[in-house]
């Protein structure tokens, strides 16, 4: 017989988190009983699809990353309305819905970066460089979450929703501030020439910043479970 799956203990402590809380309950109460979990969970993969659209088609047009801004919109619906549902009404399905909704996670994240790195806005490297350090961090997080039954959904008082808000602001920038589409240096890595703007330096930094709370929680975890699990001597064993 199995053992019932614990339901980890989420760690949300976001600058947004309280009052994100709060919308997320008051609009899962008002929610049509014909709208399930997974119906939002769709729809925030969707959004995905919608905001990777826009950068494609602002290659066209800048005004296109409105566009994006509705998907940011819809995946921030989505995404963060489905687990909330379940909660209000009692419905959690622990195993499934771990399954489902991390995995669908990856599939948009992917989706998302791509999209950002088709657009004028940031390289391609540069975008995939933040995918792997967003990667980096999700799979700590998971293990955290298999060996300590904790999910930390936020680091350094940031989380996805703050960072939706930060892209919204910066296509916001891009479409009406000329200078900042304009700006293009050239610079050459690994024998390979780029030009780069304002944006592919954002990108680095916040690939770098992923990596820096990385390796932060990496070593401050190690130490915790060096002292939870200590080396045995050879009668302990």
């Amino acid at each position: 017989m199995s053992e019932e799956k614990k339901q980890a203990n989420r760690i949300q402590k976001s600058f947004l988190s309280p009052l994100e809380k709060k919308v997320l309950v008051a609009l899962a109460k008002r929610m049509p009983r014909w709208v399930t979990s997974d119906m939002l969970t769709f729809v925030g993969f969707l959004g995905a699809l919608v905001m990777a659209t826009g950068y494609s088609l602002s290659n066209l047009n800048l005004h296109w990353l409105w566009l994006s801004c509705f998907g940011l919109f819809l995946n921030w619906f989505g995404d963060s309305l489905d687990g909330s549902l379940a909660r209000v009404r009692n419905t959690q399905r622990k195993t499934y819905g771990f399954f489902i909704d991390h995995n669908v996670d990856v599939i948009n994240e992917t989706i998302m970066f791509v999209g950002v790195g088709c657009s004028p806005l940031v390289n391609m490297s540069f975008a995939m460089l933040a995918l792997v350090a967003y990667f980096m961090l999700s799979v700590y997080v998971y293990i955290d979450c298999h060996l300590k039954g904790e999910m930390r959904l936020s680091y350094g008082g940031l989380g996805p929703t703050e960072f939706r808000i930060m892209l919204v602001i910066v296509n916001i920038a891009f479409m009406y501030i000329p200078w900042l589409s304009e700006w293009k240096r050239p610079i050459t890595l690994f024998h390979n020439d780029f030009m780069i703007g304002l944006f592919d330096y954002i990108a680095v930094a916040a690939a770098l910043l992923i990596i820096i709370f990385y390796l932060i929680s990496f070593f401050k975890d190690a130490k915790y479970f060096n002292e939870v699990d200590p080396i045995k001597k050879p009668d302990q064993e």
